[in-house]
């Protein structure tokens, strides 16, 4: 229980600006259990920008800016590094060379033009589509879409996952999950999205495999071009994930 207990706190503290302390000694053991609580946190963020955007729309703000602001507030809680994922891992798919020279890319410090624009896409995509589910009150969609996204982290964790570098981020989650804990996740995810829309109860679990899928294959494609796995990348799935699943929900509504 206290392991477990830990594995929270660290998620928590690796993944928001909250004030909360993990574990002193962090091993790979640790770090698995932290990666399997990346959904919790997903909720509990989700939670947040949902009463967020609730406020937004009842001061009278226009659908846009309540998604703008909902973003920023996204942005701030998780202190913009799923945004820095992103930016690195665009600018490292953008370039030519072996993975040792994409590698270098992403270490570079800068963001490059496949950056920039890859950040300015999905931001806008993220703040245009929570903010129409918000304005049509789809409090719930709001809330999942966090969680989907924290989700495709821990199957991108699945064992038989390399590193792409012996130090760093990835060196410490990568290949931590057991082919279970992802498949759970999964089955919530699906779970929790039948609730996304109430006229249309099968689409949300739909979008749910779909966008896990492009996850996965996304995922493997970074895995192939960088020569293994990146805190970076996993970032980028946040990201483009979470985008995704917000469309997607909102398809016909």
């Amino acid at each position: 229980m206290r392991r477990r207990a830990d594995g929270l706190l660290l998620a928590f503290s690796w993944l928001t600006v909250l004030p909360v302390r993990g574990p002193e000694h962090v091993d790979r053991a640790s770090a698995g259990r932290a990666i399997a609580h990346a959904p919790l946190v997903g909720l509990a963020l989700g939670a947040a920008l949902s009463g967020l955007l609730w406020l937004s729309m009842a001061a009278g703000l226009s659908p846009v800016l309540c998604g703008l602001i909902a973003v920023a507030a996204a942005a701030l809680l998780t202190r913009g590094m799923h945004l820095d994922g992103l930016a690195d891992t665009a600018d490292g798919l953008g370039c030519y060379g072996p993975p040792e020279r994409a590698r270098e890319v992403m270490k570079s410090g800068s963001a490059g033009p496949f950056g920039v624009a890859a950040i300015a896409l999905v931001l806008a995509v993220q703040a245009a589509s929570l903010g129409q589910l918000a304005q049509q009150q789809m409090w719930w969609a709001i809330a999942a879409v966090p969680v989907i996204g924290r989700v495709s982290v821990v199957l991108a964790c699945r064992r038989g996952t390399d590193a792409s570098s012996p130090n760093g981020f990835g060196a410490l989650v990568a290949g931590t999950q057991s082919n279970l804990v992802p498949t759970l996740w999964i089955v919530a995810a699906v779970a929790i999205s039948v609730f996304t829309r109430a006229d249309r109860p099968w689409q949300g679990p739909l979008v749910v495999i779909i966008v896990l899928a492009l996850a996965a294959l996304a995922t493997r494609h970074c895995v192939r071009r960088f020569g293994g796995l990146s805190g970076d990348v996993l970032g980028a799935g946040i990201e483009t994930t979470t985008a995704l699943a917000a469309v997607g929900l909102l398809l016909r509504s």
